[in-house]
């Protein structure tokens, strides 16, 4: 009985794990998608919806300019990283920890 008892509480703990990462996947997934519909935007734009980025970082032998969000939620950081091209259009985007 009591090891029953065990592999009921395994099976429980297994599939709540599977259901946040579940959960997880799906968020990262539409913040994929909703950065994307920023590809090809303007800077002006981006700025317009996102506000003065938080760093501009430039790469070594690169013109391109990185314009960096973070944020805090619940002691997560979130960063959303923009890649800026010589004529100020979006080129590329990352996205760490925001759902």
């Amino acid at each position: 009985m009591k090891i029953f008892f065990i592999f009921v509480f395994l099976i429980i703990n297994l599939t709540s794990c599977q259901t946040v990462t579940k959960k997880i996947d799906e968020k990262v997934s539409e913040e994929e998608v909703q950065l994307s519909k920023w590809l090809n935007k303007s800077e002006l734009e981006l700025k317009i919806e996102f506000g003065k980025p938080d760093q501009i970082k430039f790469k070594n032998n690169s013109r391109n300019r990185f314009y960096i969000y973070t944020k805090e939620k619940l002691k997560i950081k979130c960063e959303r990283i923009f890649e800026i091209n010589p004529a100020n259009k979006v080129t590329g985007f990352t996205s760490k920890n925001c759902f």
